[in-house]
C-alpha cells in the first residue's frame, strides 16, 4: 500500500510533485504538514501531532472537515514526522513518498533522512520528494527513470558500500566500494531515460535531481 505523508518542511513546486500523489491509499498529514495539503487541494485522512505550529485557519478547516486527529502532547519522544511514519506502518503501508521532510531545521532534515534507514529495516519504503528531487535509498538494485542530463547521487550512509555497479549513467561505477565521507558518488549524469544501480552489501542514500532545473 502506498501512502503519502506531508511534513511541516520545504515543499517546492507544488506542480512538480503532484505526480506523486497518484494512487495512494492514504494521506497523513504531521501537524503543519496539513498546510501543504491545503494548498494543493488535497484533503487528508489523517492529521498527527501536537499541533503546536498548525495554524488557527488550518485546525478550524480540519475540524469542519471532521479530518481524523491524532493528538499527542509536545513533550515526547517522536517529532511529528515520526509518529506520521509509524502510523503509516501500523496502517500497513509498504512504501511512503514524504513531502516537506527537509527545510530549515537541519536536525529535522537529518533526522528525517534517517528515518529512512528506520522503517527501511521494517518492510517499509520512504521516499523524500521536493520539487525538483527524490530521495530513496538502495540496498540491492534499483532503476531510476529520467531523462538524458539528470543527476544522480549515491552516497553511502553505511560505513562502507560494496559491489557498486551502474548502468546509463555518464561515469560508470564497475563492482566498486566507496566508503562513509568521500564525495566519490556526487553528480553522475543520466545518458538516457533510465539508469540502474547495483550493491552487493551496506545501503546508499539515492538522490536524484531534474538536470533541466539546476544552475
Amino acid at each position: 500500500m502506498k501512502v503519502v505523508v506531508f511534513a511541516g518542511g520545504d515543499l517546492g513546486d507544488f506542480i512538480q510533485i503532484e505526480k506523486y500523489t497518484k494512487d495512494a491509499a492514504l494521506v497523513i498529514c504531521a501537524d503543519s504538514g496539513v498546510r501543504h495539503a491545503f494548498r494543493m487541494n488535497i484533503i487528508p485522512d489523517i492529521i498527527v501531532g501536537d499541533m503546536d505550529s498548525a495554524s488557527v485557519e488550518d485546525i478550524k478547516k480540519i475540524e469542519a472537515l471532521g479530518i481524523e486527529k491524532y493528538t499527542f502532547s509536545a513533550e515526547k519522544d517522536f517529532t511529528d514526522t515520526e509518529l506520521a511514519l509509524r502510523l503509516a506502518l501500523k496502517k500497513g503501508a509498504r512504501q511512503v513518498v514524504l513531502f516537506g521532510g527537509l527545510g530549515s531545521r537541519p536536525d529535522h532534515s537529518l533526522a528525517n533522512i534517517f528515518l529512512m534507514v528506520l522503517f527501511k529495516k521494517q518492510g517499509m519504503d520512504v521516499k523524500l520528494v521536493g520539487g525538483n528531487w527524490e530521495m530513496s535509498l538502495i540496498d540491492n538494485k534499483k532503476q531510476f527513470g529520467g531523462k538524458k542530463g539528470d543527476i544522480l547521487s549515491l552516497i553511502p550512509i553505511t560505513p562502507e558500500v560494496t559491489g557498486i555497479r551502474t548502468e546509463g549513467l555518464y561515469y560508470p561505477l564497475i563492482d566498486e566500494t566507496i566508503s562513509m565521507g568521500p564525495a566519490r558518488g556526487i553528480s553522475n549524469v543520466f545518458m538516457g531515460d533510465s539508469a540502474t544501480v547495483t550493491i552487493q552489501s551496506g545501503l546508499l542514500l539515492a538522490i536524484k535531481l531534474d538536470g533541466s532545473k539546476i544552475d
